[in-house]
């Protein structure tokens, strides 16, 4: 239990913070030190194209500044808005970490716009620019898995590699080989947990299990209204694989069916990837497809929002907001869950789902493979919700570690400065 043992100190200082973190953790026969740490340097590397990963591993920071101060936390992003996205993430009444700018590969930056962003050579070339500054480092904590490239095309054996995955789907990408060349790993749940071991991606000793920091960072605040009116809100939240998404085949489709009813609101808030570039292109299917620009008639609908790319699009505001929802493959599903509510999927990849662990995410709805099927679907979603809210129910609490005592972040904290304590014995 967390023992409030300085009562009569300020709760949101930060020595009241780390006193209060290590009586969680600490324990007679398993002793917890940060002092080993002094000197050491840790860098959370964000190099994307976009900002939905940073909530993944942000939260984190300011906790690991509680609880380790001896250790030295810096923060690596690949532009402004990672940046800013980062910072919004971080606890006021705590130094903020020093911010450093990944070099830009003028070539890659350069390549990737004439392909229309088909390869993310920005983003191999932002680490290849940027090799001085991460060798600095003796760990560094990423979302993505780009990053491996440090080790196995540069050969470097420091920085160690901490990966926490920013998402808990089920697709075959979750379990995706790189994987196994992080040193570390930090995993949502006991679902990721068994996947991984089975695959032999991580190994006996080398991860924890610490929940799911992205909630952290929004779990205090209401869920936000974007309509004047009282109908239910459906969100849309297709995903950008070029095989997988069901914007290219229903999407058009679907906006003009809610254009054309008063029963429903609705929010098209896709991946932030289907509107970044043009084409799009999947390493994993080998497949590249041409994204039409959004038709013009649903950009005053009154009953539409449209969101391509906002931070709202990834902070769980519409994930939080809506009463139902529309979706395919995209792991934002499980954010959904949190609290059980109707859903309905849309397979426009002719997929042979049942029985197949990438899609167990099938079960917590309705599956449709006609668009022509969706309004009668849509009209008997929430009757039909108590038959898929057991499913809802079970795959969240075998996807996330809640502990009601200890938040995501901390948890996370607590185990990054444990596997220091390790590398530096």
């Amino acid at each position: 239990m967390n023992l409030n043992i300085f009562p009569d100190r300020d709760a949101g200082s930060m020595e009241w913070r780390r006193l209060s973190l290590m009586s969680v953790v600490f324990a007679p026969d398993r002793p917890f030190a940060t002092r080993s740490v002094s000197g050491l340097r840790l860098g959370f590397l964000y190099n994307h194209d976009e900002i939905h990963q940073v909530a993944h591993t942000a939260p984190i920071i300011s906790c690991l500044q509680a609880l380790a101060p001896e250790l030295r936390v810096d923060v690596l992003t690949s532009s402004d808005r990672q940046r800013q996205a980062v910072a919004s993430k971080l606890d006021p009444s705590i130094e903020p970490p020093a911010f450093y700018p990944l070099e830009e590969s003028k070539f890659g930056t350069l390549v990737e716009k004439l392909t229309g962003g088909v390869v993310p050579l920005s983003r191999i070339g932002g680490l290849a620019a940027s090799l001085d500054l991460l060798a600095r480092y003796d760990a560094l904590i990423v979302p993505e898995t780009t990053s491996t490239l440090l080790k196995t095309r540069y050969g470097f054996a420091k920085p160690k590699l901490i990966f926490l995955p920013h998402g808990a789907g089920d697709r075959s990408i979750s379990v995706a080989p790189e994987i196994a060349n992080f040193d570390f790993v930090l995993l949502p749940g006991e679902k990721t947990k068994t996947r991984m071991l089975d695959a032999h991606l991580v190994r006996p000793g080398d991860y924890a299990v610490v929940g799911y920091p992205k909630f952290d960072a929004h779990r205090s605040s209401e869920p936000a209204r974007f309509f004047d009116n009282d109908r239910p809100v459906v969100l849309y939240n297709p995903h950008f694989d070029p095989k997988l998404s069901s914007w290219f085949k229903f999407g058009e489709k679907l906006l003009h069916h809610f254009a054309g009813q008063d029963r429903f609101n609705l929010i098209f808030a896709p991946h932030v990837m289907l509107f970044r570039r043009k084409i799009l292109a999947s390493a994993e299917h080998l497949q590249i497809r041409l994204r039409r620009a959004l038709h013009k008639r649903f950009a005053n609908v009154q009953n539409i929002l449209i969101d391509t790319g906002s931070e709202r699009s990834v902070d769980m505001s519409y994930t939080r907001t809506a009463d139902i929802y529309i979706g395919d493959v995209s792991s934002q599903i499980y954010e959904f869950i949190e609290r059980p509510r109707p859903a309905i999927f849309l397979n426009s990849h002719d997929a042979d789902w049942r029985g197949d662990p990438s899609y167990e995410f099938w079960k917590f709805g309705p599956v449709i493979d006609d668009i022509g099927q969706l309004p009668d679907t849509l009209g008997r979603s929430l009757e039909m919700h108590g038959y898929y809210r057991p499913a809802q129910f079970k795959a969240f609490r075998k996807t996330y570690s809640i502990d009601p005592v200890q938040s995501s972040s901390e948890r996370a904290a607590v185990a990054i400065v444990r596997y220091l304590n390790r590398i530096a014995s």
